[in-house]
């Protein structure tokens, strides 16, 4: 099996449990969430981002970053971000969602080096306690499928169905569990960080 990697984030959501503010153009740290991920992850690996049409200020967000920008032919969930996503790809996939400003690159590189030197055919993120949670590391050969999923359930049926392959790596905290959906998700996250 081939251990080469691609990183696939899907962008393409409307945020709308923000109401009316984009989350993935919220500043962290000097620059829009989506940005400071795709640049963490543009130092492991070759990264593709999946964008709906009309995503021009995301893209725009993205200018000078070595990151292949795919763009759904029409809106879609989760699930049509991750098989565009994948289309075509013959390395594995890590899964990295937009929205998680607590991976770092470290922690993305660490994923990638158990992933290639073959400490399990899936490698999943967890929580310190467990808790299962991103990036998600695919196979090259589950890829097909993961491109035939529908609707907003992301790889979750793939990650049950092929449980006995599935080994958790956890990361410190809750980083690997840490999505910022909502107003009120920021603002508990944006209070209980370090200044």
């Amino acid at each position: 099996m081939s251990r080469d990697l691609t990183i696939v984030i899907p962008a393409a959501g409307a945020s709308s449990r923000m109401r009316g503010e984009d989350k993935l153009l919220r500043d962290v740290d000097g620059m829009p969430l989506l940005r400071l991920v795709a640049t963490r992850a543009c130092k492991v690996a070759p990264v593709r981002v999946v964008l709906a049409p009309g995503q021009d200020a995301r893209a725009a967000a993205l200018d000078g970053l070595e990151t292949e920008i795919v763009t759904l032919p029409e809106p879609g969930g989760m699930s049509a971000s991750l098989s565009a996503g994948v289309a075509g790809l013959k390395t594995g996939a890590m899964i990295v969602l937009a929205d998680m400003p607590e991976v770092t690159a470290e922690d993305m590189a660490t994923l990638a080096a158990l992933w290639r030197a073959g400490a399990a055919p899936i490698l999943r993120a967890a929580a310190e306690d467990g808790t299962p949670g991103h990036p998600v590391i695919l196979p090259p050969d589950l890829l097909p499928r993961l491109a035939k999923i529908d609707g907003d359930r992301g790889a979750a049926a793939i990650l049950k169905a092929n449980a006995g392959q599935v080994a958790l790596y956890p990361l410190s905290g809750r980083r690997a569990v840490t999505d910022l959906d909502t107003p009120e998700d920021w603002a508990a996250w944006e209070a209980g960080r370090p200044r």
